[in-house]
């Protein structure tokens, strides 16, 4: 059965190019309407134009879609919620947001500089957060909503000369992983998306014959499968290439050392391989997973 969006409303943050244009054209051609948001400004962020949104709006015009630009600042939360105003005004609800917009300011830990460091979490986190904060409460009452976060592997797994970066793209699985428990009785399902694609955000980063493989629109059916009726929540996929996969984070099943004179480094450092053996390991799908892992054991004990 084919996936469809008739009568869905989609908000897409940095759709002028690159990643978020491929998420809104997708989208738009299983019937979404669209809300094409972008700032227009470079990749550090600096400046700004609607004319990339406007380009993509006449896009999914002229493929029959509908759809309208937007050139709210993410990091902007009045702006952000005049956009969702005008969404509201014109369509009359939100049912999907995909928070795609950021920008890089890449250096080495020791060179970055707190400007950078914060601009990058205001794109990345706050940006998100302010997203996703105008559009909950209209989500809450509609009983239906879906939200998606663009992590990175920078964050999962780190990335030299990334530190602001990754700090927010881990920041924004933090995020859904609580919104995914908030969220569950008012049918919100929240996910994460952590892509290789070769944009302008990229494209300094690998040599041309990669990103020739790495076109973005490979990553958007990731995309239109997590904000989908039928979609999982509290999931993080990688795409790219044609390639999808899970991201699951494990957690061992640990020792108990009990709480006497054998509960000390020494007694870590001597056993710290059993500690990190993963025969027994599992997924934990909130924080009390952990505790309840914690107890599990001490019983057996």
């Amino acid at each position: 059965m084919s996936i469809r969006f008739d009568g869905k409303v989609a908000i897409v943050t940095g759709a002028g190019g690159g990643l978020g244009r491929c998420h809104a054209l997708d989208l738009a051609s299983r019937g979404a309407k669209v809300v094409v948001n972008d700032l227009g400004g470079a990749v550090d962020g600096t400046g700004g134009s609607l004319s990339a949104a406007e380009k993509v709006v006449e896009e999914i015009k002229s493929a029959g879609g509908e759809a309208i630009a937007n050139g709210a600042s993410v990091t902007d939360l009045a702006q952000v919620e005049e956009m969702v105003k005008q969404t509201m005004d014109t369509w009359g609800r939100v049912d999907i947001l995909v928070n795609n917009a950021g920008i890089l300011r890449d250096k080495s830990f020791s060179k970055v500089t707190d400007e950078d460091f914060r601009l990058v979490l205001e794109v990345h986190l706050m940006g998100t957060v302010n997203c996703t904060k105008a559009v909950w409460d209209i989500m809450k009452e509609q009983n239906y909503g879906r939200i998606l976060v663009t992590s990175s592997s920078s964050g999962v797994y780190g990335n030299f000369g990334q530190t602001n970066y990754g700090a927010a793209k881990m920041g924004v699985l933090g995020l859904i992983n609580t919104l995914k428990l908030e969220g569950a009785k008012y049918n919100i399902k929240c996910n994460g998306l952590t892509p290789v694609a070769g944009t302008r955000m990229t494209e300094d980063l690998m040599p041309p014959e990669v990103i020739e493989k790495l076109q973005p629109e490979c990553v958007s059916p990731a995309v239109t499968f997590m904000v989908s009726e039928g979609a999982p929540t509290g999931v993080v996929m990688a795409a790219g290439a044609g390639v999808f996969a899970r991201i699951i984070t494990y957690e061992t099943m640990g020792m108990y050392f009990g709480t006497g004179e054998e509960m000390n480094a020494d007694s870590i450092a001597a056993n710290w391989e059993k500690i990190s053996d993963m025969t027994d390991a599992r997924p934990c799908t909130e924080g009390n997973s952990q505790s309840m892992k914690m107890f599990e054991l001490i019983s057996k004990s």
